[in-house]
């Protein structure tokens, strides 16, 4: 049962205990009300029937003297002096009045009692149907009531995932509306993260292109001066790290062009099998790889999507150099239909990866090496640029699983 629904019943159930009790209370009040009628005039012809029976000595008034049936309880009291009235109990409830007369006798008057009449059983008619009726109006107020605060509720939610999948300039409190409530209070609360996240994110997007453009001039420099070293191990260490920088520069660059929101995808039309297999070719001669250090299995047919290959390209690329970096060869390429999956045969990626994606300057867990984290980054952005859909999790013997799938042709959605 959802909110909507809870506070319905509560409001519901709070009514119609309240409503009860009202109802009983009126109820009770109007037989207290009817009995003590009831007594005053059994008393009052108790008073007329003793004045005429001290005058004349004959009873009136349906009275009677010491009358044998009279209860002990009310001629106990009138022994004491009393004049009093009794009600005797169900079923054929009686009212009695007695009083001392002279020479010491006791009258007494009695009379049926009723516990319902048509008054009664008219007022008992009334509060059940205006009680129900009263519980329906609850009823259905409490859940406009209660559809109103849900509704809200239900907007701060939206609001709250639009925020986490990316949309920051989403605002709660416009969904909600105005308010001094609590929801209003926590739709002020969540704009207000969201403002506090979105500078940071910028903060840190100006910060990596700042940096990637600033390093860039002086690692050129530097690369190009290493070059220029004479041969030996020491020329060929400071040549590696050169240009192991240079290519975090270039990544640097590429995220902040990702940032920035800028790339477009140049769109042509590809045979995905095909192309997977020439990608991962020339990449085996780019690394110098062994041919069974990366496998290609095509299942079905070649299907033709609509993508930018360049960009194909570099997601494979940063996927078996991932592969090949922290997990352990051969890396399993297979095309199905659209979908492009690499495997390693490693310890697979952490969970937080696996929950929450890849994430700059955080490489995971030491079980998969060391690194900045930019690879899988860089591979997340290009497959939003296309459109696409990149996957992380965990292969059924248990290494890294990358599933990437691309967008069908319109003539095929």
């Amino acid at each position: 049962m959802g909110l909507r629904g809870k506070l319905g019943l509560i409001f519901l159930l709070v009514s119609a205990l309240a409503i009860l009790v009202l109802c009983v209370a009126v109820y009770t009040q109007a037989q207290s009300a009817r009995l003590d009628r009831t007594r005053s005039f059994a008393d009052e012809r108790l008073q007329l029937a003793a004045q005429s029976y001290d005058q004349t000595e004959i009873p009136v008034f349906g009275s009677k003297v010491d009358d044998p049936e009279l209860p002990a309880q009310l001629r106990s009291a009138v022994l004491e002096g009393k004049r009093a009235t009794f009600k005797t109990g169900s079923p054929n409830s009686k009212m009695w009045a007695a009083v001392t007369v002279k020479d010491g006798k006791i009258l007494s008057i009695v009379q049926d009692y009723e516990t319902t009449d048509d008054s009664m059983r008219a007022l008992q008619q009334a509060l059940i149907v205006g009680g129900l009726g009263t519980v329906g109006l609850v009823a259905l107020v409490s859940v406009i009531l209660a559809g109103g605060l849900s509704k809200r509720i239900v907007a701060v939610a939206s609001t709250a995932r639009r925020i986490a999948a990316g949309d920051l300039d989403a605002s709660a409190t416009e969904a909600v509306g105005k308010g001094k409530d609590e929801v209003s209070s926590l739709a002020a609360a969540l704009d207000t993260m969201a403002s506090s996240l979105r500078g940071q994110l910028e903060a840190e997007r100006r910060f990596t292109a700042d940096v990637a453009h600033d390093l860039r001039t002086p690692v050129t420099g530097l690369t190009t001066a290493a070059e220029l070293l004479p041969p030996g191990r020491p020329s060929e260490l400071v040549r590696d790290r050169a240009k192991v920088l240079r290519r975090l520069v270039e990544d640097l660059l590429e995220i902040a062009r990702f940032d920035s929101g800028v790339e477009q995808a140049d769109l042509e039309l590809v045979g995905l099998g095909a192309f997977v297999g020439s990608a991962v070719a020339r990449l085996r001669m780019q690394q110098s790889l062994a041919p069974d250090s990366v496998v290609v299995q095509l299942n079905g047919k070649d299907e033709t999507v609509s993508t930018d290959s360049r960009r194909i390209e570099r997601i494979l690329a940063n996927l078996i150099v991932n592969g090949l970096r922290h997990g352990r060869p051969p890396i399993e390429v297979t095309v199905t239909g659209r979908i492009v999956e690499v495997v390693d045969h490693g310890n697979g990626y952490p969970e937080e990866l696996i929950a929450e994606g890849p994430r700059r300057f955080r490489s995971g867990m030491a079980e998969r090496g060391v690194g900045h984290g930019l690879g899988l980054t860089i591979a997340a952005g290009h497959a939003k640029v296309l459109g696409a859909e990149l996957t992380f999790g965990t292969a059924p013997d248990g290494g890294a699983l990358a599933r990437l799938v691309l967008p069908a042709l319109e003539s095929d959605a």
